[in-house]
């Protein structure tokens, strides 16, 4: 519960908006999603991870696999591994991508379709950004901007069920299955598991509150 109250306060502080635990906890594990697929973690973030505890719930044991996979490994190794997983030489032993896995193309028509969507909610795709925005690590930070109304967005829950939805639901299972078999995945295999069950238990809930 202390764990729980601290993210509601650290959201709280940062939007200047009340957060409920519940949506407090949602948008901290979209946030730090976000940010393991987007970027190798730093020794701080490493740290942080470890020192994670979960219960015996099916995503308190994903949370608690990866706090032992984050105490397990190095900044150099953890980078390393995500080059491999994500990037390579050519292209990474996995495309976080909606399109490539919706369509088997990437920039095709889910991308289209989530523009259309952004575009309604009043998200602009920020100036320079080099990646489309149906990358994984972009729509978890979307998620996250809807739970907290943050950046100027009012969204309520069919806001939030329709990006799940239409843009994640599709695909998330399945690119989970294979980052967590992605040949170099260690530390990332465990961040793959937290995603399947967290992914899992969002997409329960939005059916039961359709």
């Amino acid at each position: 519960m202390q764990g729980q109250q601290a993210i509601e306060q650290d959201l709280a502080a940062e939007t200047g908006l009340p957060v409920s635990v519940e949506d407090g906890l949602r948008a901290g594990l979209y946030r730090l999603l976000g940010t393991l697929f987007s970027r190798a973690p730093d020794s701080t973030l490493l740290d942080q991870i470890a020192a994670a505890s979960g219960d015996d719930s099916i995503l308190g044991r994903a949370v608690a696999a990866l706090a032992t996979a984050a105490g397990d490994t190095t900044p150099e190794a953890v980078y390393a591994e995500h080059e491999a997983v994500f990037v390579g030489l050519v292209q990474g032993e996995v495309i976080p991508y909606a399109s490539h896995y919706i369509t088997g193309f990437l920039y095709d028509r889910p991308l289209a379709h989530l523009r259309d969507d952004l575009d309604r909610l009043g998200l602009a795709r920020a100036d320079g950004a080099a990646e489309p925005e149906d990358g994984i690590a972009s729509l978890c930070e979307v998620m996250a901007v809807l739970i907290e109304g943050s950046l100027g967005v009012t969204a309520g829950g069919d806001d939030q069920r329709t990006i799940f939805t239409a843009h994640l639901a599709p695909w998330v299972g399945q690119f989970c299955a294979d980052l967590a078999a992605a040949p170099s995945a260690l530390f990332y295999k465990a961040v793959a598991e937290l995603g399947q069950s967290f992914f899992e238990v969002e997409g329960e809930c939005i059916l039961l509150n359709d």
